[in-house]
């Protein structure tokens, strides 16, 4: 078993390498590292399917600028670990600009290549 501490770096890298792909607007990459039955839960639009999400960013409807966060809390039982992180986003969604701070819950799947993305869940981060 892990310490938390363990649990935390290990899916900081997880989280970062998705992260990156965001980044890269790389619909390839970031189809490999999310499941086929994938959904968004995203405060502004509900419910988002993996094929509507690559759908925005293949017509550039949705380009990722920046997506940095840092996970808070891992809950891991077996094969399924359930990731909160903190994150900021910006970028361009239909020609308007977005810069958001979110509470991200990430939920993994650890599959023979390795943790796969299953369900993300953002909350917007109000300021105060």
């Amino acid at each position: 078993m892990l310490l938390e501490s363990e649990l935390i770096s290990t899916f900081q890298t997880v989280d970062d390498n998705l992260n990156e792909s965001y980044e890269m607007n790389d619909c390839n990459k970031i189809s490999e590292l999310l499941s086929d039955s994938w959904t968004l839960l995203e405060p502004g639009f509900g419910i988002v399917s993996k094929g509507q999400f690559l759908e925005s960013i293949k017509g550039q409807r949705l380009i990722h600028k920046a997506m940095k966060k840092a996970v808070i809390r891992v809950n891991c039982f077996d094969t399924i670990a359930i990731v909160i992180s903190r994150g900021k986003n910006t970028g361009i969604y239909r020609d308007k600009p977005f810069d958001t701070e979110v509470w991200v819950t990430n939920i993994y799947r650890n599959e023979d290549r390795g943790w796969i993305c299953i369900s993300t869940q953002e909350s917007p981060i109000p300021c105060l």
